[in-house]
């Protein structure tokens, strides 16, 4: 049973609780001053073993450091090595110069609040000194930081039992998170995607592929002689190399999932020439030193396709724009969203709007135009807003009707009241806002 009993010391009398934890074991906290206090404090930790929310103070002493290898280790036998590296990164350089030392039971919304708003503060300062002022600047590298505590303390909560709730978590968090910018796509049309080919000398291929089949740079130069179907016409990708420094990692797409990916016969040609003559293990794009190894992404400054962007007069672009391009192109030469999203890899059709809405803009005008056809009815002479008929639909309630004869809308009667024209519609009951809303 659980109480509250008094003993005395030089300074007087204090007060000790004596009460279980909810493992059976007994336990006590002393010096409480005040006999009232120490009630509060019992009835406090029985409410919370009623909850669940119990949890030893000695736990809560634990710091953010000890809890760290184990969440790293977790996650390096569980993410892809490339994203292993930004989160050792993000760990090493921004959560633990600040939270390695503190207690779990010590972190607090208000002081992780602050955190992330001096490291806005600090990624805006930066940004202004470069004479690019943004008010997101360094939203991933913030975000990132933030996931990385916010995860560790997960681990106390869900796995370890170490803390009742993760108050790394909340509005008060959340609201000054920064929001990551989508980057402004860069479509090129055949013809530039010609020129740049012809630019890039004797990585005229590697250029046609990524423009013309989509994939990701990793997933391009992972490539292998089997993994080219000459009499399909198709590219089976089912690795990635990530480069990571000068050496490249390689693992599963991105995705984790292999695909199909169809080849245009004219690519497919310059493909099959390529690789002749070469074993099946071999890499489609060789390294200019060692066969064995993956080619290097190129310079961002000096590099090969920098150069062939400029002789060729096309947008500043990168090679992973040219998978942009090829969303633009597979649309204007009639993919659907399902195509689409097989072809770049997508895990669902979702993913390919979400992140190529802007290319498929012109379906809403189609969708118009088929709607139109196809419930228009037989005895229109003319659209309703024309110059010939005269209506303005929307603009004041007197020019919503017109007196025509043919013109499909609102006309007044003898008695000249505005009424719906029973002759074009005879339902009863059936008005311009509700006939919106009625099927036909």
């Amino acid at each position: 049973m659980a109480s509250v009993e008094s003993y005395e010391t030089k300074s007087g009398t204090r007060y000790r609780v004596r009460y279980r934890m909810p493992n059976g074991k007994q336990t006590d906290k002393r010096g409480f001053k005040r006999k009232r206090d120490a009630e509060q404090f019992l009835n406090t930790v029985e409410v919370k073993k009623m909850t669940g929310d119990y949890i030893a103070p000695s736990l809560g002493r634990i710091t953010v450091a000890e809890l760290a290898p184990d969440w790293l280790k977790e996650k390096k036998a569980s993410v892809a090595p490339s994203n292993y590296r930004t989160l050792d990164s993000a760990w090493r350089t921004h959560v633990e110069p600040r939270w390695g030392g503190v207690r779990i039971g010590d972190v607090t919304q208000d002081a992780v609040r602050d955190w992330i708003v001096d490291m806005r503060l600090a990624a805006q300062e930066r940004a202004e000194a470069k004479g690019k002022p943004d008010i997101n600047a360094g939203a991933t590298t913030v975000i990132r930081a933030f996931g990385v505590l916010a995860s560790i303390l997960d681990t106390a909560v869900e796995t370890k039992k170490l803390l009742p709730k993760n108050l790394a978590r909340g509005k008060t968090v959340s609201r000054v998170l920064p929001t990551k910018t989508m980057k402004r796509h860069v479509y090129l049309k055949s013809d530039d995607v010609a020129r740049l080919a012809k630019e890039a000398g004797k990585h005229r291929l590697l250029v046609l592929m990524l423009a013309y089949c989509g994939p990701r740079w990793g997933e391009l130069i992972a490539l292998r002689v089997r993994d080219v179907d000459i009499v399909r016409g198709r590219l089976t990708v089912a690795d990635n190399a990530v480069q990571l420094g000068v050496d490249h990692a390689k693992g599963p797409t991105k995705g984790k999932e292999i695909r199909s990916v169809p080849v245009p016969r004219f690519v497919l040609t310059e493909l099959v020439a390529h690789i002749k003559g070469r074993a099946p293990d071999a890499l489609v794009f060789l390294h200019p030193d060692d066969a064995t190894k993956y080619l290097p992404r190129p310079k961002t400054v000096d590099g090969w396709f920098t150069g062939a962007v400029k002789r060729a007069e096309v947008q500043p672009i990168t090679p992973h724009d040219l998978r942009h391009t090829c969303a633009s192109l597979a649309v204007s030469a009639g993919a659907n969203v399902l195509a689409l999203a097989r072809l770049l890899g997508h895990k669902d059709a979702k993913e390919t709007l979400n992140t190529y809405s802007d290319l498929f803009d012109e379906d809403l005008d189609k969708v118009a135009s088929a709607m139109d056809k196809a419930y228009a009815p037989p005895e229109r002479g003319h659209d309703v807003g024309t110059p010939e008929c005269g209506q303005n639909v929307g603009t004041s309630p007197d020019r919503a009707f017109c007196g025509e004869e043919k013109c499909p809308s609102p006309a007044r009667t003898d008695d000249g009241r505005k009424r719906w024209r029973r002759d074009l519609n005879p339902r009863r009951g059936v008005t311009p806002h509700t006939l919106s809303r009625r099927a036909p």
